[in-house]
């Protein structure tokens, strides 16, 4: 466990570094629920710029019981995670910019009202709307059985409240500010795994990093998969906008996505009786793993950039969901340790990693909105660097059917 988390032990201010202010929200361990709570940075006696944080406890219909944080930083972005759904980021706002979706499921839904197993194990979706949701970590993809056990859509933490919340403040420029959450999968004779899921943010600024730290805490190895399913749609998403990547190989998920092969890349605009599409995707990355993958509107005026490392997450997904914006008009760029398959396919085809006992693996994705052409066409080059004269491998059928 984190020290710090480890250390918090009451609602009040834990100093656990110089020039470092930390709060505990929540402590399933020592029994804490602060509620509503809400902190600026007058507050702290910053004074050159300005944030606030808020926690609110949401009510009516579904989402009752569940809370929110919202990170304000009125120069920068405002970003909003709920601690309820795995630590999962709701929405992410800027000037003339805003990384997520409209989900027809409205509300932030508590997951003490979902049934994972419903619709034939694809519950997780009357709740799914979030900009940023884990896919993991017991499990991933599609839901199946598996050993006579159901594995159900995109596994169990997105629908996992965390145990231990808190939030650190540097008070020395440039005032980092770092929202975590610890989320136990814990079930007796199949796994303890324990992730620490960490938001870090600099007032100001248009990006925002993700460090996920996962720890198995059993006496035995045990598998874990995980797909970061990041999700946007206008402004960004429209007609003729664009997805870019350095692209080692590329196949349809399925036979629908196999039609759309062609023009893979490009986007339509809400489109009735549109199915989801979705691609799988080797990127290549620098000599170091690191690698980039983004997406834009029509005219290459403002996009999203999502900065990963193929060492840790050494697949992506690509999901196009053009329906009608009232059905959901989404675009998904998934970065992960696995595609989207059931786990049965994932396994047999190698692509399920295991954790030692013991032992911690770690994740960091950066997302940076890209607010300008100028900051678009960076990006751009970024990647045609990467890719260099390496050519794309263009697998015309599913390497896998459910």
């Amino acid at each position: 466990m984190n020290k710090s988390l480890a250390a918090s032990v009451s609602p009040a201010l834990y100093s656990s570094k110089t020039n470092t202010k930390i709060f505990t929200l929540t402590s399933a361990e020592h029994n804490i629920e602060v509620g509503n709570w809400k902190i600026d940075s007058t507050q702290l006696g910053i004074l050159d710029t300005y944030f606030i944080i808020e926690q609110k406890i949401l009510h009516g219909g579904k989402q009752e019981g569940s809370k929110i944080i919202t990170l304000t930083s009125p120069n920068g972005l405002t970003i909003t995670l709920s601690p309820t759904r795995g630590m999962s980021i709701i929405n992410v706002i800027g000037q003339d910019m805003r990384f997520g979706w409209d989900s027809p499921v409205k509300e932030i839904v508590n997951p003490a009202f979902i049934n994972l197993e419903s619709r034939s194990g694809a519950g997780w979706l009357e709740g799914f709307n979030e900009m940023m949701v884990r896919c993991g970590f017991e499990w991933a993809g599609h839901p199946g059985l598996e050993n006579g056990e159901m594995r159900t859509l995109h596994g169990k933490i997105g629908n996992t409240p965390a145990s231990e919340v808190e939030i650190e403040i540097n008070e020395t420029a440039p005032y980092e500010i770092k929202i975590r959450g610890l989320i136990k999968e814990s079930t007796f004779k199949k796994a303890e795994l324990q992730t620490l899921a960490e938001l870090s943010y600099t007032p100001g600024t248009h990006h925002f990093t993700i460090h996920d730290s996962l720890t198995n805490h059993a006496d035995y190895p045990r598998d874990y998969q995980i797909m970061y399913h990041s999700n946007f749609s206008k402004p960004l998403l429209e007609k003729d906008a664009q997805f870019v990547a350095p692209i080692k190989e590329i196949s349809p998920f399925n036979d629908y996505a196999q039609k759309g092969l062609s023009d893979w890349s490009a986007y339509l605009g809400p489109t009735k009786d549109f199915d989801e599409m979705v691609f799988n995707i080797v990127p290549f990355s620098k000599t170091d793993g690191s690698t980039i993958a983004a997406l834009h509107n029509k005219d290459g005026s403002k996009g999203a950039a999502i900065e990963f490392n193929v060492k840790e997450l050494p697949y992506l997904t690509l999901w196009k969901n053009t329906d009608t914006e009232k059905q959901g008009y989404v675009t998904g760029i998934e970065p992960g340790t696995n595609y989207a398959y059931a786990a049965s396919i994932e396994r047999e085809q190698g692509r399920i990693r295991q954790v030692k006992p013991g032992k911690t693996v770690h994740f960091k994705i950066k997302y940076s909105a890209l607010m300008n052409k100028e900051a678009v066409n960076k990006v751009k080059k970024e990647i045609t660097d990467i890719q260099g004269n390496q050519k794309t491998t263009i697998i015309q059928k599913p390497i896998a059917k459910e």
